[in-house]
C-alpha cells in the first residue's frame, strides 16, 4: 500500500505547498498525486458533512502559473468521485465562496486554487461550504481522508465550464448604486487600482468603470503569475509604494491595492497617505459605529493603543484578540452568538470580515464600503481622511522576528513568554496589558519608552515575533534595550537582530 503523508501541506485552514520547481532548496510537494488525493479527501469529507451524495462544487483559481494545472487535477478527481464540478476559471477567493450563496448557483461547496501573497512557485487550495471557509479541524479530516484508500464509490460526474466574476462584480456595483442612489455615482471621481498582476484587475474594469469612475492610471491589472512588478500584498512596502505613486501621478481621489486572490485590500487617500493596518481598521470602525452604536470591533493582537482609544471615543468596544484571520472571525461570530453585537472582525494584514457579508474576508467588499463613503463625502463636503483625524498614531513601530533554534519549539517559546510575564510584574514602569489573549503584551511609561511591546509565539513556524510601538522618537530603541538583557538569556532564541538594533 502506498504511504501518503500530507501533514506538511496543512496550513491551518487551507492547503499550501510548493507547486513549481525553480527555487533552490524547495522541492515540489504539491504533486499531481497529492492534489488528486486532496480532492478525493474533500469529496469524502463533503459527503460526510452534508449527508448527501448528489453534490455540486465550483472550482476557481487566481493568476498563479500553476493554477490551471492544480485546478484541473482538483476538478477531474472530484468528478471521478461523483461530484458535479463547474470550472469557474480565473476568480477571486471571496467570489468562490459567493458561488454557494448566489441565486442561480448555490453550490454545495467551492474550492479556490491560491496561495494568497506567497511567492510564484507556491500554491494551494481554500475550501468553502455555504457556512463559510472550513476550519483547521476540517482540513485535518480532509487530509486524513486523502491519506486513506477510501473512495466514494459513486458514478463519475461531469466537469463543465462557466464564469462567475461578472455576477460577483455586478453585486458589488449594485451595492454602490443602491447606497448612493444613482446609476453612475462615481462620475467625476478618479480611482486607481493596483492589482499586482493577481486576480483583482476585474474591480477596475467591471465595478468602477461601469459606475462612471475614471480608472486612468491603474496598474498591473492583467493577470500574470510571475508577479513581475511587485508582490500583490497590501503589507508589502514595494506594493504600497506602487499604489501611492499611482495616486500621486494620476491625482486620484483614491487608490486601491489587492492581494493575489482579493481577500485582502489596502488603500491610499488622495493626499498620498496610506490607508492600511490601524488606519484602515479605524476608518471602517468609524463608518460602522454610525449605524451600529456600541458594536464590538474584533482585531488581532498587534493593533495600536491609539486604535483602542479611537474606537472607544466613537462609542465602540475594541476587542483585541489573537493573530490569524480565522481567529478574529471566529471570535466575532462567538460574541454574536452570545448576544454581543460585533459587526467587524479584521486583522492588521487587511483581512476584514463584516457581519452583514457572511463574515467573509473580502478585500473587494472592504473597498466597496470605502468607495460608498467616498461618494457620500463628495456630496456632503467631507474627505475620507476626516473620519480618522482623531486617530492617535505612534511615532515609531517595528517588528522583530526571532528564530527558535530547536524542533520542538512551542514549549520553549511558551516558557519564554511565561517568564517574561513574571519578569514584567516586577519592573518599574512596566504594566501587563489587560484582556490580552496572545503572548505577553506590556505597556511602558514615559521613562521606559512610552509605548508597548508584544512578544508572541508563531502558530506554525519556529519563531517569536516581537512588536514594539512607541509614542516618542527613539522610543522603540529604548524599549528594545530594556528587553535585550532578558531575552539574551535564552540560548535557543536568536535575538541578535534585536540586540543589533538596540546597540545601533
Amino acid at each position: 500500500m502506498e504511504v501518503r503523508n500530507y501533514s506538511k501541506l496543512r496550513n491551518e485552514s487551507d492547503i499550501r505547498g510548493i507547486a513549481l520547481e525553480g527555487v533552490a532548496g524547495q522541492e515540489v510537494n504539491l504533486t499531481e498525486s497529492a492534489c488528486r488525493d486532496i480532492a478525493r479527501g474533500f469529496a469524502l469529507w463533503l459527503i460526510r458533512r452534508t449527508g448527501r451524495t448528489k453534490l455540486r462544487v465550483a472550482v476557481g483559481r487566481d493568476s498563479r502559473l500553476s493554477g490551471e494545472k492544480l485546478l484541473g487535477w482538483m476538478a477531474e478527481e472530484l468528478a471521478a468521485e461523483g461530484i458535479s464540478v463547474t470550472d469557474m476559471g480565473l476568480a477571486s477567493t471571496p467570489a468562490m465562496f459567493m458561488t454557494t450563496k448566489t441565486e442561480g448557483f448555490m453550490f454545495d461547496g467551492a474550492v479556490m486554487v491560491t496561495a494568497s501573497h506567497l511567492p510564484y512557485n507556491r500554491n494551494g487550495y481554500k475550501f468553502f461550504t455555504p457556512d463559510g471557509g472550513v476550519e483547521a479541524s476540517d482540513i485535518k479530516e480532509m487530509v486524513a481522508f486523502a491519506e486513506s484508500e477510501g473512495h466514494t464509490g459513486l458514478k463519475k460526474a461531469d466537469v463543465v465550464k462557466d464564469s462567475f466574476m461578472d455576477v460577483y462584480s455586478k453585486r458589488l456595483a449594485d451595492m454602490i448604486r443602491s447606497a448612493c442612489g444613482s446609476e453612475r455615482p462615481l462620475e467625476g471621481l478618479r480611482i486607481v487600482v493596483d492589482a499586482g498582476n493577481g486576480a483583482g484587475g476585474f474591480y477596475a474594469e467591471k465595478v468602477l468603470k461601469p459606475l462612471g469612475a475614471d480608472i486612468t492610471g491603474s496598474r498591473y491589472l492583467e493577470p500574470d503569475g510571475r508577479f513581475p512588478n511587485h508582490i500583490p500584498n497590501p503589507e508589502n512596502k514595494e506594493a504600497m509604494e506602487s499604489i501611492t505613486e499611482a495616486v500621486k501621478e494620476s491625482h486620484a481621489d483614491l487608490g486601491i491595492i489587492f492581494d493575489t486572490d482579493v481577500d485582502r485590500a489596502g488603500a491610499v487617500l488622495s493626499d498620498g497617505s496610506e490607508l492600511n493596518r490601524n488606519r484602515l481598521i479605524a476608518i471602517l470602525s468609524a463608518m460602522l459605529l454610525r449605524d451600529h452604536p456600541h458594536t464590538t470591533i474584533v482585531t488581532d493582537s498587534v493593533t495600536s493603543s491609539g486604535l483602542a482609544e479611537f474606537i472607544a471615543a466613537k462609542g465602540g468596544v475594541h476587542h483585541r484578540f489573537r493573530r490569524g484571520y480565522r481567529n478574529v472571525i471566529n471570535e466575532s461570530v462567538r460574541l454574536n452568538s452570545e448576544g454581543i453585537d460585533s459587526q467587524l472582525a479584521i486583522e492588521t494584514s487587511g483581512h476584514g470580515a463584516f457581519k452583514e457579508n457572511y463574515f467573509l474576508d473580502d478585500g473587494a467588499y472592504i473597498v466597496t464600503k470605502l468607495i460608498i463613503e467616498l461618494s457620500r463625502g463628495r456630496k456632503n463636503g467631507y474627505e475620507l481622511s476626516s473620519l480618522i483625524k482623531d486617530l492617535r498614531e505612534p511615532a515609531e513601530s517595528s517588528e522583530f522576528r526571532m528564530d527558535l533554534k530547536l524542533d520542538d519549539f512551542k514549549p520553549y517559546g511558551q516558557d519564554i513568554i511565561d517568564r517574561l510575564t513574571e519578569y514584567a510584574k516586577g519592573q518599574e514602569g512596566w504594566s501587563l496589558a489587560p484582556s490580552n489573549f496572545e503572548g505577553v503584551r506590556v505597556d511602558l511609561d514615559g521613562s521606559h519608552g512610552n509605548g508597548w511591546f508584544l512578544l508572541r509565539l508563531s502558530l506554525h513556524e519556529p519563531l517569536m515575533p516581537l512588536n514594539i510601538e512607541s509614542d516618542e522618537e527613539g522610543g522603540v530603541k529604548k524599549i528594545a534595550q530594556e528587553l535585550c538583557g532578558f531575552l539574551e538569556g535564552f540560548d535557543k532564541l536568536d535575538s541578535s537582530k534585536l540586540a543589533e538594533f538596540a546597540r545601533g
